[in-house]
């Protein structure tokens, strides 16, 4: 480097010699065509000698740094080659210190700040990750409350701060005949007619007031019948307090209240029937006790009246405690496979005795070889009875009651039916004849009765024998009821 620097002065000074030997050349020759002579020269010699010194100079002081820059990158170099402070230079060693200190803080700084850069890097890529487990997460639960939304059968409603639908489920396009996938972010009154605004109205009304939770039975009409409804409307709450939803929950309790119906009419039936047979039971004991009835003929008829009431009062007790053990299923059931007509012989039998006080005649028919049913010998015998006890009670006087079997082999069932000549029962009323404490209006005095008869039928035939029960009337002409169960082959093939 040395060399090349003492060349470089030397190429230097000979270029600035013959710079300014150059320049008194051209000042002869110019002198010499002009009339040159020694004053002029001396005159032009300082100006063009400044020039030349000065353009040297400059290029020595030039040269001079780009050697210097030289030495100190070939310095850097040899220092990285060799890794060795001990290569560099004695007279440069000082500044090569210095400067490779200056490198290793610079280094230092540098990897520190990578370092840092690192650890913010490392960070937000640990954020960014916890964010989209977050995402995923937010996402899977409300695919969930989506799905739980959906597979709720009571109709649900959703709706923001301006009444718009966010969420509805199946039940509820069904219940307000809309098309819950395709409705979101629309205004619910555009949804749903106006005969339901009622709910609507209850929406807007909750979510204005604020109220926490507001429950209201709501009556609407579906497919031309009259449903209630328990509407449980909650309002939704943003992070400030402030309403930003509402929630409506409808639940169908219609059946709940034709149950609820049907017990107090229930209760109100049983009570009055109750009372009827205990009212004549108190008031007869009373004229005993009060020695009312003087002789022995007086006396039979009051103990004969409270007999007939205390046996009354106690087939109604029983019929109603069959009906309840049947309607739970707690009754006991022992079938077995009978003959129908067997047991229609029979039961003619207990009420003919009735029907001869009546002057009603009883006809029954031959027995039938293969009509043995899988039943109940019991309950079936008691609905064998009460058909025809009900036959000849609303039958006058002279009139016949004529009950009769018969095998449907393609149905697999046996048929009986009881055919009376009695007073018949309204077209509009035959529908009803099977419920409780039902009675006909217009043959309430043609006989006394508690209504439980028939339904207790229904309930042996068609819940405990899988059968079916059927009535056909004229007024002034005559019923018939009959009922059907499955024959005992048919049971056995069903077993097996």
């Amino acid at each position: 480097m040395r060399l090349g620097r003492s060349l470089y002065t030397a190429v230097t000074s000979i270029v600035a010699c013959s710079l300014f030997i150059g320049t008194l050349s051209l000042r002869r020759n110019s002198g010499m065509e002009e009339g040159w002579c020694l004053a002029g020269y001396v005159q032009r010699l300082p100006a063009a000698l400044v020039c030349c010194l000065v353009v040297a100079m400059g290029a020595i002081l030039l040269g001079w740094y780009w050697v210097k820059l030289a030495r100190a990158v070939a310095s850097i170099a040899r220092l990285f080659q060799s890794e060795r402070a001990s290569d560099v230079g004695a007279g440069t060693g000082v500044l090569a210190c210095l400067r490779l200190s200056e490198m290793h803080k610079l280094c230092q700084t540098v990897r520190e700040h990578l370092d840092h850069c690192a650890c913010g890097t490392a960070e937000c890529e640990r954020q960014i990750k916890d964010l989209r487990i977050q995402i995923q997460l937010s996402q899977r639960r409300e695919k969930n409350t989506e799905a739980i939304i959906h597979s709720i059968r009571d109709a649900v409603i959703v709706v923001d701060e301006y009444d718009r639908l966010l969420v509805a489920n199946e039940a509820a396009g069904r219940l307000f005949g809309f098309d819950f996938r395709n409705s979101q972010h629309r205004p619910l009154n555009d949804l749903i007619s106006e005969d339901r605004s009622e709910f609507a109205d209850l929406l807007s009304h909750s979510r204005k007031s604020g109220n926490r939770a507001t429950r209201r039975e709501i009556q609407l009409s579906e497919h031309g019948e009259q449903r209630t409804f328990d509407c449980i409307v909650s309002c939704a709450y943003d992070q400030d307090g402030r309403v930003c939803g509402v929630v409506a929950v409808m639940h169908d309790i219609t059946r709940e209240k034709q149950i609820q119906q049907m017990k107090n009419d229930f209760v109100s039936h049983v009570s009055h029937e109750l009372k009827t047979p205990l009212a004549s039971i108190t008031a007869y004991s009373e004229m005993l006790a009060d020695g009312e009835a003087d002789d022995e003929q007086t006396r039979k008829e009051f103990y004969s009246v409270i007999q007939n009431q205390a046996q009354r009062l106690n087939r109604l007790i029983e019929d109603i405690l069959n009906i309840s053990r049947i309607e739970s299923g707690l009754i006991k059931v022992n079938k077995e496979p009978v003959s129908l007509a067997m047991l229609i012989e029979e039961q003619m039998q207990m009420i003919k005795g009735y029907a001869e006080e009546k002057n009603i005649e009883i006809i029954g028919q031959k027995p039938i070889v293969f009509d043995q049913v899988y039943v109940d010998k019991d309950m079936i015998s008691q609905v064998i009875v009460n058909l025809l006890s009900n036959a000849v009670k609303y039958t006058p006087s002279g009139g016949s009651v004529r009950i009769q079997t018969e095998v449907d082999d393609v149905a697999s069932v046996a048929r009986v039916t009881v055919t009376d000549t009695g007073v018949g029962i309204p077209e509009d009323e035959i529908g009803h004849i099977f419920e409780k404490f039902y009675r006909v209006d217009a043959n309430n005095k043609q006989a006394k009765g508690t209504g439980l008869g028939l339904n207790l039928v229904r309930q042996i035939v068609e819940k405990v024998h899988e059968g079916r029960v059927f009535v056909t009337s004229r007024v002034g002409v005559g019923s018939t009821f009959g009922f059907e169960l499955p024959l005992a082959t048919r049971q056995a093939a069903g077993i097996a």
